[in-house]
Formats: C-alpha cells, sequence, structure tokens
C-alpha cells in the first residue's frame, strides 16, 4: 500500500485530471461540486490500491467461525469493500456529468438520443 504523502500525490493528479475532464461545468456549480471531484479523486486512488489487492487475493476466501466447524467460502470485506467505494464514486462521477452543459460551443446539442426515437 502507498504511504500517505505517496497517496496524496496521486489525489492531487487524479484531481487535476478531474478538473480538466469537467471544465464545461459552469464556473459557478464548479465552486460548489469542489467537494465532489476530491472525493471521486480520494476514491478513484482507493479503489486502485484496493483492485490490486483484489487481484492478487481473490474475491472470496476461506473463513470458519470456530475449529468445531468446516470452512466455507465467503467474500473477503476488501471485496466488499471495494463493491461499496465503486458505488459511491459512480454516484459521484453521474453527479458530475449531469453537471456538464448538453450544448457545446457553436450550439450544437451533445448526442440527446433523438436519433434514437
Amino acid at each position: 500500500m502507498s504511504t500517505l504523502e505517496e497517496r496524496d500525490k496521486l489525489v492531487k493528479k487524479e484531481k487535476n485530471r478531474l478538473k480538466k475532464l469537467f471544465k464545461d461545468i459552469p464556473s459557478n456549480k464548479l465552486k460548489a461540486v469542489d467537494g465532489l471531484i476530491i472525493q471521486a479523486a480520494r476514491l478513484k486512488i482507493l479503489l486502485d490500491e484496493m483492485w490490486i489487492d483484489i487481484s492478487e487475493n481473490g474475491d472470496v476466501e476461506m473463513f470458519c467461525q470456530s475449529d468445531k466447524q468446516d470452512p466455507y467460502e465467503r467474500e473477503r470485506p476488501m471485496a466488499k469493500l471495494f463493491n461499496s467505494r465503486d458505488m459511491s464514486y459512480q454516484r459521484i462521477m453521474k453527479q458530475l456529468t449531469d453537471l456538464i452543459p448538453l450544448e457545446k460551443e457553436g450550439g450544437t446539442n451533445i448526442d440527446d438520443g433523438s436519433d434514437l426515437l
């Protein structure tokens, strides 16, 4: 696992990447969602670290409550936490994406799905 200093550098790099990605959000709204961008960056770095652990150690482990019981497979706490954090990350990214204006410069709409009707 990364040291706190290394993790902070990765979070800052991810935060800058996200700010560039969401640069089209109106500035008044961008100021209001700065915390979401920071939290998304933190979650992304944690998810990347957790993914390495899950890749190396798997999603499940053998577990038993006592020596008298046979062990059984259960979801590893890391995998369960990964799934929870991933859902949080996806919700934040959806919130941020929804704030991007539907119109690009020049007045043309980003695909609004009207051609699907």
